[in-house]
């Protein structure tokens, strides 16, 4: 089995977290002020960039909660790793029967799924991630390592080594809270990873799917997604919105993790611990601001003078005024400070020339590298050897009307000595 595609995911998935952890630790690249009020000031938000990893919004971000079915987002992405035939058919075993008694005592949602029923692994990754079910997300845990406990070992391990320093599973669908807690900033590191893998969000985008009638079932059953942001009928739905997990129990409250992606920018949302009543809403008006608050922006152009260097061998110039040779945009909020670095020789000689490349610049938005540009002169510097020769050669014809007339003198003074030496000797 070839599973090299599986692998360049899960580097991708590494390298996104841990731009994600460089921007959370750095100095400089802070968070904005919350555009909104939550509902409940102890709810934690975490909006992050995903394009640069860059933190947007934090609200009790670091804060350990419970996450309840957030918690089958690692569950997916471990059975979609593990590099199994989605297509291929798996039956449930009679040692998940305890399983899902705990399940029904505890009232989770169900596929209604039963011992020896035979299903696609397929179906069951769509059965976890679009209709939360906890059964479906069992079974595969259990297919997939042979135990649940085994496959919770899993999970904790993937945590950890995405970069995950607050979170502990304890069951691989999230029903049972005591133990199964994370952190806004750990579940968006976890999303991060998810995000990359085009199979986990293809299900997880999808609103309604339907699993065929099984050796148990003579009746299909119809699977619609628990999140109602991506309900056109919805008083909250959101073009823009790329589903990922939603997630409910008591004491975590109502939970949501997802991506939002407009003109090309991405974005990712983990909110936890609001109600039903608001956590779309909450939802809406965050992502609403982020893609009207930030846009493009003119960060240099080429008319404002950005650099100096020391010119030599010019007495009317100390230095050449260098400019962008290209505008350089950004995307950016409007309050980010626009920086630059430079790389700059420590004087030129002249003569330069207009357009003449003398340098570069490096532009950097709210502490993010955004591009680069060569600097260039406006004018022409000239040199002093140059005006020197010049004003030699236009001197010239004085000089030489000088000598002619020295010469003429001279001829002429010559003369008439001699004509007086001649006269007095006759």
């Amino acid at each position: 089995m070839n599973r090299s595609p599986a692998l360049v995911r899960r580097a991708a998935a590494l390298l996104l977290v841990f731009a994600l952890a460089l921007a959370a630790a750095l100095p400089g690249f802070a968070a904005y002020t919350m555009p909104i009020e939550t509902t409940y000031p102890e709810e934690a938000v975490y909006l992050f960039n995903l394009d640069t990893g860059k933190v947007i919004l934090e609200q009790n971000s670091d804060q350990a909660r419970y996450v309840a079915s957030l918690t089958k987002m690692m569950t997916a992405l471990l059975v979609l790793e593990s590099g199994a035939d989605l297509d291929e058919s798996i039956t449930i075993p009679e040692a998940l029967s305890q399983e899902f008694k705990d399940i029904q005592n505890a009232n989770g949602t169900t596929l209604s799924l039963r011992i020896g029923e035979t299903l696609t692994r397929r179906d069951l990754l769509y059965g976890v991630l679009v209709a939360s079910a906890n059964d479906a997300a069992s079974v595969l845990a259990y297919d997939c390592a042979g135990s649940l406990s085994g496959f919770v070992s899993r999970m904790n391990a993937r945590a950890r080594e995405l970069g995950c320093t607050n979170t502990t599973f304890s069951c691989v669908h999230g029903l049972y809270d005591y133990g199964n807690s994370s952190t806004a900033q750990d579940l968006a590191k976890i999303a991060a990873a998810c995000y990359q893998n085009p199979q986990y969000m293809e299900i997880a985008q999808t609103v309604s799917y339907t699993i065929p009638a099984t050796n148990y079932r003579l009746s299909e059953r119809v699977l619609s997604t628990t999140n109602l942001m991506q309900n056109p009928e919805y008083e909250y739905y959101r073009s823009y919105v790329q589903g990922m997990k939603t997630g409910f129990t008591t004491l975590a409250g109502r939970c949501f993790v997802t991506f939002a992606q407009q003109d090309g920018h991405t974005y990712g949302l983990v909110l936890l611990g609001s109600d039903l009543d608001n956590i779309y809403r909450e939802c809406a008006e965050i992502l609403d601001w982020v893609f009207t608050a930030f846009s493009d922006r003119l960060l240099v152009d080429t008319s404002t003078p950005l650099a100096e260097v020391p010119l030599t061998q010019c007495r009317s110039e100390d230095a050449v005024e260098l400019y962008a040779a290209q505008s350089v945009t950004g995307y950016g909020h409007a309050s980010d400070e626009i920086t630059l670095t430079f790389d700059l020789p420590e004087s030129v000689r002249a003569t330069v020339a207009e357009g003449q490349v003398i340098g570069s610049a490096t532009v950097y938005l709210d502490g993010y590298e955004v591009g680069k540009t060569d600097l260039v002169a406006h004018r022409e510097y000239v040199s002093d050897f140059r005006t020197d020769t010049l004003s030699t050669l236009l001197l010239l014809p004085c000089l030489l009307g000088i000598i002619l007339l020295l010469g003429f003198f001279t001829l002429f003074c010559g003369g008439s000595r001699r004509s007086r030496r001649a006269r007095r000797r006759r």
